[in-house]
């Protein structure tokens, strides 16, 4: 998205009381920045993708998303601070907004407990290539 469309739809969001700012997204390029009030926040249109789409993070890590909405890449711009306005980032069975499934407890995956591997002692690639053996 154009920056000076970024600013233009942020502006029309705020008019809404929709808490939003302009995402650099690169050169040339912005997105939004909708602040959730239970401390996520979605970044609508910051992959340059022809659609409208959005990612959820909590504290820089991912936690949910939007999908593309179907026909969004014809959208004009009241019609993009509709969509981004009426998104409802808590519900879970609706396709066009945020669904993070939980994940099974222990049991439900076979019993296999997860845990982060341990350093043998021996160098990796970098240790060997410097000849540390």
């Amino acid at each position: 998205m154009e920056p000076s469309r970024a600013e233009r739809i942020v502006a029309a969001l705020r008019e809404r009381d929709v808490m939003a700012h302009v995402a650099g997204a690169g050169v040339y390029r912005a997105g939004i920045r909708v602040v959730i009030p239970d401390g996520r926040e979605a970044l609508w249109d910051t992959d340059g993708a022809a659609a409208l789409e959005a990612q959820v993070l909590r504290d820089g890590v991912l936690v949910g998303f939007v999908p593309s909405i179907e026909g969004s890449e014809d959208f004009d711009d009241a019609q993009t601070v509709a969509a981004i306005a009426a998104a409802d980032y808590d519900a879970e069975s609706d396709p066009g907004s945020v669904g993070v499934p939980e994940r099974p407890p222990a049991a439900e995956r076979g019993g296999i407990r997860e845990t982060v591997p341990r350093h043998t002692g021996r160098p990796g690639v970098l240790g060997r290539l410097l000849g540390r053996r």
